[in-house]
Order: structure tokens, then C-alpha cells, then sequence
């Protein structure tokens, strides 16, 4: 078990989650693998973890992967007594993996929600060619990252904001594109952050923009997302080909999903997309029907109401 990882996919700076979206987790895992048969005992896996200052060890033949053993499994060995059995009798054998050509994203967010210290990464052949750890992501990469960006933005302030300007931009969505999911959310919240909006607003917009933008991909055929910047509010509206909702009182309740099992298995599909919309909407609007299109309009004013954490 592990703490969550402090960055995540909607409130970190521009930059770090342009790169979370962008760079694929074969640039971040570890490839100098430590692996053992599944004929080693569990003792020798335990010398292998205290040799190498690791919590885990995949088991592996030919570079398929078998199982895993991790520092819990060895403590309970310890426990009751059977250090000594060999890795094929003990080791998990449902293991969680993710794919090398998944963006950084995948990582971050397995690692947040199942709350495992690591997992394996096999390629398209399905070989196990690396191991992601949080200390992969924080140490190596992101936390420095983040650090750098919040330093430079402090000492460079984005400009104040024309007060009677206003915004257009939109972007198409493709069904199933988890690799570009994101990029709609990323590029409003840059923008609201160049205006020198409040931070919690921002946070609202980018909640908003995010779901809808993520439910399209996993619920729809596609569709756009157009978001317009007014003097006084944000408009986010959410169109999409189809296929419609058949009931959408309980399609807005939390939960409730028609995600299938390999949208589920990804980290999507939870069903919590309309109602996180609504949630930190000040207006919220919601129009479809089976077989048709489906429309969501959120509207955010930038005063009138007070901030949602």
C-alpha cells in the first residue's frame, strides 16, 4: 500500500499535466527488472527485496508474467510458517498491469485509485518489459516538475484579465481515445489561467470540462466540446453523435454506469461523470434522447455563488 501520489489529472499546472497526457509510461518505468522463477522459495525472494531495496517481485518465464510477490506476502509467509514454499503457491496470480504505450496518465491514476506500490507494464506481445512505482512517477519526474512550474509561475504572473472579453474554443472528441482524453480540459484551464481567474473556479470549470469531455469518449460515438468565455461566466457545452440516454434522472445519479468491463478495467466508466457536472455547476442543463444526440450545457459564473472545493 501506498499514499496517493500528489499530482493528479485536473489540478496540477499546465505544464505537468500536458506532460501526464503526453509522455507514455515506457519513459518512466523501470526496465532493469528484478524478477524471479516460479520455482524460487519465498525466503529467496525475501533476499532478493532486501538486496535490492524493493517491496515486490514479479514472477516471470520468458518474459511472461506469471504472478507477483510483494513485501506483504512475504511478512504473512513469515507469519504462518512457510517461508520456505516456493513462489508458484503463493504468489497473486490476478495481476493489474498496464500496457508501455498508455499515457503517464494510466499510471497515476492506477496507482491513486487501487493504492498498489506498483505495477507490472507488459508490451503489445504481452511481455512483461518494465515495473511503474510511485516513486517512478514522484521522485524521477513530476514532483521536481511541479515544483519548477509552481516556482516560475510565482515570479511570472499571468496578466490581468479584460474584463469585457470573451472566448470561443472548442474541440472534437473521438470514441474511446483515452490517449487524447484530456487535451479539451487542459487547454480551457490553460487559457482561464491566463485571465487570472480564481484558483477554485478554475478547478470548477476544469471539473466540468473534464467529465464531459471524458463521458463523451467512454458513452459516445464522439462529439464536441465548446466552451465560451464571457465577461461573466463560462459556458461549457457538451454535444455529442449519440447514442442518447434512455433515462436521465438515473444517469445523473452517482454510480450509476453503462461502461463495460475493459472501460472499467482502464479507470473510467465509474459514473460519476454527469453528476461531478452537475455538482459544480451554477446552471446545469442536460437534453437527449435514445438514439439521438446528447447535449449538457454547464454554466459557471464568476461570482454569485460560493467556490466548491
Amino acid at each position: 500500500m501506498q499514499d496517493d501520489i500528489p499530482i493528479n489529472t485536473i489540478d496540477s499546472p499546465t505544464v505537468i499535466l500536458e506532460l501526464i497526457y503526453r509522455l507514455k509510461i515506457k519513459d518512466v518505468m523501470t526496465t532493469a527488472l528484478i524478477t524471479a522463477k516460479r520455482t524460487d522459495t519465498l525466503r529467496h525472494i525475501q533476499a532478493l527485496m532486501r538486496e535490492n531495496y524493493i517491496t515486490g517481485v514479479p514472477i516471470a518465464e520468458d518474459q511472461r508474467l506469471l504472478g507477483i510477490v510483494s513485501i506483504d506476502d512475504i511478512v504473512t509467509a513469515l507469519d504462518k510458517g512457510y517461508i520456505d514454499d516456493v513462489a508458484d503457491r503463493r504468489m497473486t496470480r490476478n495481476v493489474i498491469v498496464l500496457e508501455d504505450d498508455m499515457p503517464l496518465s494510466f499510471a497515476i491514476s492506477y496507482l491513486n485509485k487501487y493504492r498498489y506500490g506498483r505495477f507490472p507494464v507488459l508490451n503489445k506481445a504481452r511481455e512483461l518489459v518494465g515495473i511503474i512505482t510511485s516513486k517512478d512517477v514522484i521522485r524521477t519526474l513530476l514532483v521536481e516538475i511541479n515544483r519548477e512550474v509552481l516556482r516560475l509561475e510565482k515570479n511570472n504572473p499571468p496578466p490581468v484579465a479584460d474584463s469585457a472579453s470573451s472566448r470561443e474554443l472548442q474541440f472534437t472528441t473521438t470514441r474511446y481515445d483515452f490517449e487524447g482524453a484530456g487535451h479539451a480540459s487542459t487547454e480551457i484551464k490553460k487559457v482561464l489561467k491566463e485571465l487570472n481567474l480564481d484558483p477554485k473556479l478554475i478547478r470548477r470549470i476544469a471539473i466540468a470540462s473534464y467529465e464531459l469531455e471524458i463521458n463523451q469518449v467512454v458513452h459516445s460515438y464522439g462529439g464536441t466540446i465548446s466552451c465560451s468565455i464571457l465577461p461573466d461566466r463560462v459556458v461549457i457545452t457538451a454535444l455529442d453523435k449519440g447514442p442518447g440516454i434512455e433515462n436521465i434522472e438515473l444517469a445523473l445519479q452517482e454510480g450509476w454506469s453503462t461502461a463495460n468491463e475493459w472501460i472499467r478495467s482502464l479507470g473510467f466508466g465509474a459514473g460519476m461523470g454527469l453528476a461531478n457536472t452537475k455538482r459544480v455547476s451554477d446552471e446545469f442543463i442536460i437534453e437527449s434522447s435514445l438514439g439521438g444526440p446528447t447535449k449538457v450545457i454547464s454554466t459557471i459564473f464568476f461570482k454569485g455563488r460560493e467556490d466548491q472545493d
